[in-house]
């Protein structure tokens, strides 16, 4: 399949793959030194939380969790399909992210739950919109389907098996920029704290308007 993508969706998973690298980053080097899109993880210590009947976690990680979910049920209402298609609502999800991200830089300065529930909504919509346009191939928001993917072609090549060389590009991609993503989120934080969000936010209303612009270019009678 990543021998159809145009190229406007190999930049723009570049791209989104570098803004969740900055946000996961800087929630795990921030308010409660929590991930942000990492849900696996999450999961795990929210059953901890409860064995250990801490309610404060519990109710941070269940929300963090919730909120995750919550910004991929909006994505599935505003694309509304699984089509990959230029006319699709992709600028209006990525605009809704980048309005998230700027709303959650004063409550993170607060030290507000509603500050990492804001990130873990806007991380859930953004990946909800790659993983429905790219049928599950592109995942921007976390690396593990990225590193299974890659160990298995990397498998069929030791086999002698012909390789997806364009697949294997796009998990080297993703991969790449989600890493850079995490080296910038890093340095920014220690530098600029959570002033380091204004970054994706700028970056994800960018790739936003950069694909309205594209969309209106190649789709001019497109809504």
């Amino acid at each position: 399949m990543a021998e159809r993508f145009a190229t406007w969706v190999w930049v723009g998973a570049a791209a989104l793959a570098c803004v969740a690298g900055i946000v996961n980053v800087i929630g795990f080097l921030g308010y409660q030194q929590q991930a942000i899109t990492h849900l696996t993880g999450n999961t795990s210590l929210l059953g901890a939380a409860l064995i250990a009947g801490d309610t404060l976690a519990t109710v941070h990680l269940a929300g963090m969790i919730g909120a995750y979910v919550a910004g991929a049920m909006l994505s599935g209402l505003i694309v509304q399909d699984s089509t990959l298609q230029l006319g699709r609502r992709y600028g209006v999800v990525l605009t809704i992210e980048a309005v998230m991200l700027l709303l959650a830089i004063p409550l993170f300065r607060q030290q507000h739950l509603a500050g990492p529930l804001l990130a873990a909504m806007a991380c859930g919509l953004q990946n909800a919109m790659t993983t429905t346009y790219s049928g599950a191939l592109i995942r921007t928001s976390h690396l593990s389907g990225m590193f299974t993917d890659l160990g298995i072609m990397l498998g069929h090549a030791l086999r002698g098996m012909v390789l997806g060389r364009r697949r294997l590009s796009l998990c080297v991609l993703i991969i790449s920029f989600f890493f850079v993503g995490g080296l910038m989120g890093a340095w920014m934080f220690a530098r600029f704290d959570y002033g380091a969000l204004y970054l994706p936010a700028v970056l994800t209303g960018c790739t936003g308007l950069g694909y309205a612009i594209y969309r209106h270019l190649h789709l001019p009678d497109a809504p």
